[in-house]
Formats: C-alpha cells, structure tokens, sequence
C-alpha cells in the first residue's frame, strides 16, 4: 500500500468520522462510539504504524526544540503522512467533544455546525468558535430576560 493510498484510507475514514457528526449528531452509535472512539482508534492506530516504520529515516537534525528541527523532521514524507494522521485523529476527537458537550448543553445543532465545520478544516479556531458559542448561549440561558 503506497503512502498515498494510506492517506486517502485515513482521510476517508476522518471524513466518514466528520459527517456523521454533523448529518446524524443524536444517533448514538455516532456520538458516543463511531466518531469519537472507533474512527480516533482506526486512524491512530496507522499513526503508530507510521512512526514505528519511519524511526530509521529520522534526519539527525530533526526534533521538536526549534523550527528547524521540526522542519527537518517533516522532510520525510512518512513523517508528513503521520502529523496528517495526528490532525485527522485530534480534530475528530475534538470535535466529537464539541458534538457531545453541545446536547449537554443544550445548545441547538444549527449553531454547532459551523463550529464543526471549522475544526474540520482548523481545529484550533474551530474550538474557540465551539468555546464562544458556549459561552454565549449559557449567558443567553443566564439572563434576566430569558428568565422571565
């Protein structure tokens, strides 16, 4: 199996992951086991399978304490593949969290959407819209107005 085939396996199975998510977030098998567990678990799984494989085709150079360094390391395409993998497994699991919080919450589907969507493609700022659209609707829930 080439490098390529591996990433669009993963990529698949992510994507697979993602709208599950989004286009069937109450159904429990992809709530709580497919998107967060099974998927995470699939895809980590060929993370681990990489880097034990691409040990040996470590630049001496590479590492993780400068810019450099993690330049270096992602010199080798094994090692692109596997921070790929990294993203695909942690954004998921990311936005599985979101997914999950968001009915605790209470908060209304419609307005987690675009914060999946936005993990999907830069988790980071896909979190913090989740974290202000949290934020938000527990103010709304909180105040004197919606009180009463």
């Amino acid at each position: 199996m080439t490098l390529e085939h591996v990433f669009s396996l993963c990529s698949g199975l992510a994507i697979l992951g993602w709208l599950g998510l989004v286009l069937a977030p109450r159904w429990h098998i992809t709530r709580d086991w497919m998107a967060p567990v099974a998927v995470p678990l699939m895809i980590g799984s060929v993370y681990i399978w990489l880097m034990a494989n691409s040990l040996d085709a470590i630049p001496s150079d590479a590492g993780f304490g400068s810019l450099a360094g993690v330049t270096a390391l992602y010199s080798v395409p094994e090692l692109v593949l596997a921070g790929w993998v990294h993203y695909l497994v942690f954004d998921l699991f990311v936005g599985a969290w979101e997914l999950q919080d968001s009915q605790k919450e209470g908060i209304h589907h419609l307005l987690v959407i675009p914060c999946l969507l936005l993990t999907l493609m830069a988790a980071p700022a896909g979190l913090v819209l989740y974290l202000v659209v949290k934020r938000a609707h527990r103010s709304a829930r909180q105040s004197p107005l919606s009180q009463g």
